[in-house]
């Protein structure tokens, strides 16, 4: 699934392509997607000017002058396509710019989603609501993580997923933060020190950032919209290394928790 980094990479081919532009086309091939695609996309859509682009979590966000946002989510396979030379099957969605510029959103399993709300309600959108501080942002440090994790006796790879706490981490880069700040996943989030969590926050935005700076990880079908391939996996600390050697000497272990898989160092986490 592709997360923060591989959101972030897409956000900024698509800011290449639509930023600014007229929308002449909206076009959705199909009633649904994960949700259903609101009926009225198309006419809030077509004539709009598209005035930025960003992201919330591990959604994306496409701003218009006519005070909308278009959200989506690239789901388990979803990706954006820039000027296709032909529409593929999977192609679901379809934005057109007076530039003569198109972009489709090609999701196979149809995980994602495509949603409009209006500017000034996006704070409480249904997934935003609850949702905590943005791992990059200033807000989010150990102060804040310390008074979210306060009482919770949950592993702390469990409660840096939960998007209530800190908002667009996934799988693959909770196990590399907690590798880099020397913390096993299954510490007891509550016992862990102020001084380590200094380390944790650090130690999240610095393989955030970068893997966005090497364009996100390639896995499965994720690709940026220009198609390039995303390098950060060469650099993986301890994601899909199982019995590998650690920079430690010991062996890099694997083992399943709610459904995914956890890869740590058992000699250099605690």
């Amino acid at each position: 699934m592709p997360e923060l980094p591989e959101v972030e990479t897409t956000v900024a081919g698509l800011r290449k392509v639509l930023d600014g532009q007229r929308i002449t086309r909206a076009e959705a091939f199909r009633a649904d997607l994960r949700w259903p695609i609101p009926e009225d996309l198309r006419q809030r859509l077509t004539g709009a000017t598209i005035t930025g682009l960003g992201r919330r979590a591990k959604y994306g966000l496409i701003y218009t002058d006519r005070d909308d946002v278009l959200i989506f989510h690239l789901g388990m396979s979803g990706r954006w396509r820039v000027d296709p030379a032909e529409m593929e099957k999977h192609d679901h969605f379809l934005l057109e710019t007076a530039a003569g510029r198109v972009v489709a959103l090609n999701d196979h399993r149809r995980f994602g989603s495509l949603d409009i709300v209006a500017n000034g309600t996006l704070a409480d959108y249904r997934f935003f609501a609850k949702m905590g501080p943005e791992p990059l942002s200033d807000e989010f440090d150990a102060e804040v993580l310390q008074k979210a994790l306060k009482g919770r006796k949950a592993p702390i790879k469990a409660m840096l997923l939960n998007q209530n706490i800190v908002a667009g981490l996934g799988n693959i880069y909770v196990c590399e933060a907690l590798h880099m700040a020397g913390i096993a996943p299954d510490a007891l989030s509550e016992k862990i020190s102020k001084p380590r969590l200094v380390k944790l926050v650090i130690a999240i935005k610095v393989v955030l950032t970068s893997a966005i700076a090497a364009g996100g990880s390639t896995l499965r079908d994720f690709a940026a919209p220009d198609g390039e391939l995303g390098y950060f996996a060469k650099d993986w600390r301890v994601y899909g290394r199982e019995g590998e050697v650690c920079g430690c000497g010991a062996q890099v272990k694997r083992r399943v928790d709610s459904g995914r898989s956890t890869f740590y160092c058992a000699k250099c986490q605690r």
